[in-house]
């Protein structure tokens, strides 16, 4: 298989654990017998330093020739006194929009050598693997008008929805669903929102569709109250953008190891894979950031983008068996395990693909 990938490292770390990523991509492909070609574009706060801009329209269309996206980490301090335009988020915000990544996938899934350090008891969080399915070209951050009124004195963001917008999420929830638990948690504010009132009659139509698939539907405080209680309870959770994004921050810290976990934002025709975590330009170029959550997302690239299930199931299973051995970056905490850094724990995940 020949596949083209954009790559785009971005700011901070983003380098560095992208080209952890590649050499794992490198390694399977010589034991597949594979042929990924690397096409490198900037995004963020590096894109506007060479391009005065965070994204440039020539890198969409490069994105849209190819396959799919690799994204590192983008933002810093460097350039929080920009102007809202121009700040690196706008580069993620614009590629999202201009590629239709209408659904943002993040499985939150516990390594059974880390748990002792979520903030959560053992016991609760144990057995708990949960995927939400988060609405990510719509809501409150899309709608129109946003400004400032009366002098700066009064402002307007707009939450806007259409039901196509729903439909197609609250699908990609229960598809989700069908292939996994069976089990469906629908999250709105119903209670307050019209918008989610039509998020829940969306969901109640649909769920005529999947018969075998349990359906709940839950109040977003309600809903980041029990990730904290009970997150066992959880299989696929579907939400709109805004709540989405909230729950599975919340999420990504309860298996104490955001460094380690992987996210997929999905149109219909390509996929952009990145890692939870942020740029961490505080660690830039010290050699001792997590590549990890960057190696997974490239595993979720191969899957869902390819349908090369054995190749990332590949990758996965030498991230966890490298944990197993007690390897881990300085962001992690293995009992009786042996630190290493970025370099060093990429060598152990290929020694144990190969």
């Amino acid at each position: 298989m020949e596949k083209k990938i954009t790559v785009l490292p971005g700011d901070g770390i983003g380098h560095e654990i992208m080209e952890s990523a590649i050499r794992v991509l490198d390694a399977i492909s010589e034991k597949y017998k594979h042929q990924f070609r690397f096409e490198y574009r900037d995004i963020g706060g590096s894109a506007y330093e060479k391009h005065g801009e965070p994204l440039t329209d020539e890198t969409v269309q490069t994105c849209l020739e190819g396959d799919a996206i690799l994204l590192g980490a983008i933002g810093g301090p460097k350039w929080d006194e920009l102007p809202t335009h121009l700040r690196p988020e706008q580069g993620l915000l614009k590629i999202r929009k201009a590629l239709n990544l209408f659904a943002n996938i993040r499985p939150i899934k516990g390594f059974e050598p880390l748990l002792h350090a979520s903030p959560l008891k053992e016991s609760v969080i144990q057995g708990s693997d949960i995927y939400v399915v988060r609405e990510l070209t719509g809501g409150l951050y899309f709608g129109t008008p946003r400004e400032r009124r009366d002098e700066g004195n009064t402002v307007v963001d707009t939450l806007l929805y259409h039901r196509h917008e729903i439909e197609r999420i609250v699908e990609k929830g229960f598809e989700s669903a069908q292939i996994r638990g069976k089990k469906l948690t629908s999250v709105d504010k119903a209670n307050v929102l019209e918008s989610s009132r039509l998020w829940r009659e969306v969901v109640e139509e649909k769920k005529q569709e999947y018969p075998e698939v349990e359906v709940e539907h839950m109040l977003v405080d309600s809903a980041a109250m029990k990730l904290i209680t009970e997150p066992t309870h959880f299989d696929v959770i579907v939400t709109e953008n805004l709540f989405g994004d909230i729950l599975s921050d919340e999420g990504s810290v309860l298996t104490g190891s955001i460094g380690m976990l992987p996210s997929a934002s999905l149109s219909e025709t390509i996929g952009l894979y990145e890692p939870v975590h942020g740029s961490a330009p505080d660690i830039m170029g010290q050699g001792i950031a997590n590549p990890l959550g960057m190696i997974l997302s490239a595993a979720m690239m191969l899957r869902y983008s390819f349908n090369l299930n054995e190749e990332a199931s590949a990758i996965e299973s030498a991230v966890e068996k490298s944990l197993e051995q007690g390897y881990h970056t300085g962001d992690l905490s293995i009992k009786e395990g042996q630190q290493v850094g970025t370099k060093e724990m990429t060598d152990i995940v290929i020694r144990n693909i190969v």
